[in-house]
């Protein structure tokens, strides 16, 4: 079952249910999975698919994090849970030891020796843990395995 079915299913139990909150961050999934296969072909690939919900994730979190400096954490709470929502449809994200492991891999194949390689290092980094690790954590790994 691809997302679009499993994010369909989901929307009809969570209706069934009267989820509302579920089924608003359902939908915001469903009308981004419409948005991107608009932009293309008609099919999205599992990885576009990754990105988009990893930039919903981000989004909400961020929000979340704004709502909760201007003192309105009532809001912040919905963003958190939708974020939540979000995050079950992502791909199981590694620890940080294995994300420290993949980096010195990478590190030792393309000879990086200091923090001027940093550049070298961060595009495979990248490539190899793209919906895997968050993109901060590669880089904090990369500056303090380099530095």
């Amino acid at each position: 079952m691809n997302l679009s079915e499993q994010i369909n299913a989901d929307i009809k139990s969570a209706m069934l249910a009267k989820e509302k909150e579920k089924l608003e961050a359902l939908r915001a999934i469903k009308a981004a999975l419409l948005l991107e296969q608009t932009k293309g072909t008609g099919e999205v690939s599992n990885d576009a698919e990754v990105k988009m919900l990893q930039k919903m994730y981000k989004q909400r979190n961020e929000a979340a994090e704004i709502f909760v400096q201007q003192g309105r954490p009532e809001l912040a709470e919905t963003e958190i849970f939708q974020a939540n929502i979000i995050k079950a449809y992502l791909p199981e994200q590694m620890s940080e030891e294995q994300v420290k492991a993949v980096i010195q891999e990478v590190i030792a194949s393309v000879g990086a020796s200091s923090a001027a390689d940093m550049g070298k290092v961060m595009g495979p980094a990248m490539a190899k843990l793209q919906g895997k690790a968050d993109g901060k954590l590669i880089s904090a790994f990369v500056k303090q395995l380099l530095g």
